[in-house]
């Protein structure tokens, strides 16, 4: 199966850098590409791509706006936020607003190529680089009030969310708590549908906006399986 994407930057030459990087993998196609914010909306709605590779700082709209609205229209499209610094206070508003994750532009190949395939085989995923840092953001926000869904987790549901939280893989999760990585999988399909998220990205801004665990428990930031 091929992945199609969609790459939206404003620079030209990074596109063609990225055209160029996925053109030597035989599972991953550049569908189209965009230049702003209204043009990665447009294509995004006529090229329905697995995955959109979103600038997060782009003239007429940035890609936050452009995130949104593309989510607003599909709430299944997956959307992979690309940011030149690990600081940029966007990230945080693109994984509040539905961004299935976001790498740094000078991370290696590799790792954008891992995370793509993350991305379109429907899983989230939190760079390790940067986790920590967007984290801390969420404790300089206005706090709401904890979701009543969460009184449905059970005990292990609750415990699954936490490690999640923390930045554990699924492979992870399995070993700190002795059970399978099916089993895993299983609790955080239920610990998401009680939840009413889309995936585990959102999971963690969940947990750590609403204060539900202290950022102090970050144990380390890791791809979501």
């Amino acid at each position: 199966m091929t992945i199609r994407v969609l790459v939206a930057d404003d620079q030209a030459l990074v596109r063609a850098g990225f055209r160029m990087l996925f053109s030597t993998e035989e599972d991953i196609e550049v569908v189209a590409e965009a230049g702003n914010g209204l043009e990665a909306i447009e294509k995004a709605a006529r090229f329905d791509p697995d995955v959109v590779l979103m600038d997060i700082r782009m003239p007429e709209l940035d890609g936050l706006a452009a995130t949104r609205q593309i989510l607003a229209a599909d709430a299944e499209a997956r959307v992979l936020v690309l940011t030149t610094f690990d600081l940029d206070e966007y990230v945080y508003e693109a994984l509040r607003v539905g961004a299935s994750g976001f790498v740094l532009k000078d991370e290696p190949p590799e790792q954008l190529l891992a995370a793509i395939r993350t991305i379109a085989a429907g899983d989230a995923l939190l760079s390790p680089t940067v986790t920590r840092r967007v984290i801390e953001q969420f404790t300089r926000i206005q706090r709401p009030e904890p979701p009543k869904e969460l009184q449905e987790l059970t005990p292990r549901e609750l415990e699954i969310l936490h490690l999640i939280a923390s930045g554990l893989s699924n492979a992870e999760i399995g070993q700190e708590l002795f059970i399978s990585e099916t089993t895993v999988k299983t609790h955080v399909t239920h610990v998401l549908a009680k939840l009413g998220l889309r995936d585990r990205v959102q999971a963690v801004v969940l947990a750590y906006q609403t204060g539900i665990f202290d950022p102090g428990s970050l144990r380390r930031g890791s791809p979501a399986d």
